[in-house]
């Protein structure tokens, strides 16, 4: 048995994955390594845990997530006004193939965004694609866009995203093109995918942000449809740390 021709085939097929477990095979005792089935079941397990592993980082490199954060690491207390169950009804990220929002609202400070990333972590590692955007990134892809003519592909882009997290929201004025802009990224995501909102200001504050009644109709029709609202409170966590 040439097992560093078999090495060598392996890496040129690119599974990089039974080649590795090969490799650690081959270094147990002689008497140790498995053989016929067992051995093709290892390094056909191998391979898809590799490849596994290789499509979540891309996920996440994708995502541009602003904190690695994580769902067990996420503080459930009265205190905050968030469960353990309220979580744990998310955290299979289910509410994505119903295409449910998520809109998460509370203080400077309180956990808004980490939650967010949380579950843009979450959806990666489950094979969603995922996109996370401050509102200040987020005009200005919208801006750029619009100026060099790709606005129509941008808006295809962000049709393909199973998971688009949106943070900051309402901290700065919405100009015309922005507010219309939204609104067609909502409508073209509206009972098809989802959405988080981080904002500070409450959900019956957003119509008065967006300014303009019809455009803030069709916004938070689109967005408050079929949404799970988290509205956080308690101390700011930074303060605590």
């Amino acid at each position: 048995m040439n097992t560093s021709e078999n090495l060598r085939q392996l890496s040129e097929l690119k599974l990089s994955g039974m080649s590795k477990s090969y490799h650690a095979i081959l270094d147990l005792p002689v008497h140790q390594q498995p053989e016929g089935h067992q051995l093709l079941s290892l390094l056909i397990q191998s391979e898809m845990q590799h490849r596994q592993l290789q499509k979540t980082d891309k996920l996440l490199r994708s995502g541009k997530l602003r904190y690695r954060a994580s769902i067990e690491k996420i503080e459930c207390s009265n205190e905050r006004n968030l469960q353990k169950d309220q979580l744990a009804q998310l955290a299979d990220c289910t509410f994505i193939d119903r295409a449910q929002n998520i809109l998460i609202t509370g203080a400077t400070g309180c956990g808004k965004s980490y939650l967010a990333c949380a579950m843009g972590n979450q959806a990666c590692n489950l094979g969603y694609k995922t996109l996370y955007l401050n509102m200040n990134r987020f005009f200005e892809k919208i801006t750029q866009s619009k100026l060099d003519g790709s606005f129509l592909k941008l808006l295809n882009q962000l049709e393909k995203v199973k998971l688009l997290i949106l943070d900051d929201f309402g901290i700065q004025p919405m100009n015309q093109n922005i507010k219309v802009a939204l609104l067609q990224i909502l409508e073209d995501r509206y009972q098809i995918t989802s959405t988080i909102i981080a904002s500070q200001l409450p959900v019956n504050r957003w119509h008065e942000y967006i300014n303009e009644p019809t455009i803030a109709d069709a916004i938070m029709d689109r967005l408050t449809a079929h949404a799970h609202k988290i509205e956080l409170k308690g101390e700011s966590l930074r303060k605590k740390k």
